[in-house]
């Protein structure tokens, strides 16, 4: 350090607690990201990120405003300024994961955005002897691969391919000045970022020059299902637990293609415009508390509470299983989704089950309509038409929520979680997918009787069984099935009502 006087010493002895306190609040929440140690129920970790948010809170704000004395008598270096922006990028993005809630993410971007537009890691000084340049651009491949991540969420699909040449480049650079053990490690990561992002691009919708229009798949107001509401709809999804245990299924950070587009299925469109704070610290109100904000009022909670389960084992799940059950709140439902081999298959299908891009089911719940395109072997929809497609979709969604709300034969359980729009949501995109399935000419065989039919095996199946007549066969929703299978120009794949009489 350079000589100081007692006001500049004072200000460099009060950056440096700061920064150890942060490391060690840091690292003890590592614990929490770990998967080996206990990520379930809320109340173990809440406090310990409310203690961690506020020292690096005002960490950022110290180092902004005492920044000339911290460079000239602390020597203070932009990558070090870069790794408390990452860290700060990385308490919101875990917060997002344990609360569910959007916003979150927003956060997290601004910060990974800000190590990115400013160059923290690129100006690295070859002469610094505080740290060791292969570690510097380890610290640099990691941001870039949770920046990515948090991008894939945010549907940033052009700054996502924007950091996947950056990345790239970073690795080569890495492997070739270092030769370093992990480098086999780094080139199987870009490798799983390129495939997770070609699988999510199942089906292209273009715009008028050919160029893919990037569609979002959370809930909003646009594709919330109406309601008639009773009395007796009154559950609502308070937790969910989201497992992943496909073997050939493409990945990227413990998140494989089916727990992705689930994930973003089963959570609302973010409300807030990103807040391009960049350099600026966080806002004392976005400051995560679970229930309430900093001056500790009631928040509403948007979202159901998420676990991600990647592979996990049997103790595994029955834990986090029986943390969401006693989490719930009177009138709270709890979802589990499965994503996994099936255990009985007698035979594989080298030919298909599309299977390592993600399931078809899954991919019916998280978008209809691509499901509909996919099973229709289309790749590319022109977006007018894809815009025209959807009015058809949203009908058909509407009447099979006016069948359900009225069938005299619909179980009465599917009324009570019918009121929560994401399980609401779930429900009738289940019956579109039946519908769906049910008219299309691959999944049936009509030249024998109905109770021998051959298909039945394909089609997504639901207990209590909904009526067939009232609901998954009724002739209306055929009807909208039909029209739409018009408009996209492949009614030859489909069967017209007078062949299944």
């Amino acid at each position: 350090m350079a000589e100081m006087d007692e006001h500049e010493r004072k200000i460099v002895n009060e950056f440096c607690h700061l920064l150890e306190k942060s490391k060690q609040l840091f690292n003890g929440l590592r614990s929490f990201f770990s998967r080996d140690l206990p990520q379930y129920g809320h109340k173990q970790w809440q406090a310990y990120f409310g203690r961690t948010f506020d020292i690096y809170t005002k960490l950022w704000k110290f180092q902004q405003q005492h920044r000339q004395i911290l460079d000239s008598k602390f020597g203070l270096k932009r990558w070090q300024i870069g790794e408390i922006a990452s860290k700060i990028g990385q308490l919101y993005y875990h917060y997002y994961l344990r609360t569910s809630e959007t916003n979150y993410l927003n956060e997290a971007f601004s910060f990974y955005a800000a190590i990115r537009g400013r160059a923290y890691y690129s100006r690295t000084a070859k002469d610094d002897r505080s740290v060791q340049m292969s570690d510097l651009m380890v610290k640099k491949l990691r941001y870039y691969a949770r920046f990515i991540v948090v991008c894939l969420l945010l549907k940033r699909m052009k700054l996502v391919r924007d950091l996947v040449r950056e990345l790239s480049k970073q690795i080569d650079e890495y492997t070739t000045t270092y030769e370093p053990e992990d480098q086999l490690e780094w080139s199987l990561v870009l490798a799983e970022i390129k495939s997770f992002i070609d699988a999510d691009n199942t089906i292209n919708v273009l715009d008028m020059d050919s160029n893919t229009i990037v569609l979002s798949h959370r809930l909003s107001g646009h594709n919330t299902p109406p309601l008639e509401k009773t009395p007796m709809m009154n559950l609502t999804l308070q937790e969910i637990l989201i497992v992943g245990n496909c073997n050939d299924q493409v990945k990227f950070s413990e998140l494989t293609i089916d727990m992705f587009r689930m994930l973003q299925t089963l959570e609302r469109e973010p409300q807030e415009d990103v807040a391009q704070i960049y350099d600026a610290s966080p806002a004392p109100n976005k400051i995560p508390f679970e229930n309430g904000d900093a001056s500790g009022r009631t928040l509403k909670r948007e979202n159901p509470h998420k676990y991600l389960l990647y592979k996990p084992t049997f103790s595994q799940l029955m834990v986090f299983l029986a943390s969401g059950f006693k989490e719930l709140p009177a009138n709270g439902a709890m979802l589990l989704y499965i994503s996994a081999d099936g255990a009985f298959t007698s035979s594989k299908h080298p030919q298909d089950h599309q299977h390592h891009r993600g399931n078809l089911f899954t991919l019916f719940l998280h978008s209809p309509l691509m499901g509909m395109c996919l099973v229709s072997s289309l790749c590319d929809v022109p977006m007018n038409l894809w815009e025209k497609c959807q009015t058809l979709v949203d009908r058909f969604i509407t009447e099979a929520s006016r069948l359900v709300t009225r069938g005299r034969n619909v179980d009465p359980s599917f009324l009570q979680f019918f009121g929560d729009d994401f399980l609401r949501l779930l429900t009738l995109r289940f019956i579109f997918c039946s519908t769906v399935l049910r008219a299309h000419r691959a999944f049936k065989v009509l030249d024998q009787p109905l109770h021998e039919k051959q298909g039945r095996q394909f089609y997504p199946r639901c207990h209590p069984n909904l009526p067939e007549g009232e609901v998954l066969d009724h002739p209306s929703l055929y009807a909208i099935i039909l029209d739409l299978a018009t408009t996209l120009d492949v009614s030859h794949l489909f069967y017209d009502t007078h062949d299944l009489q």
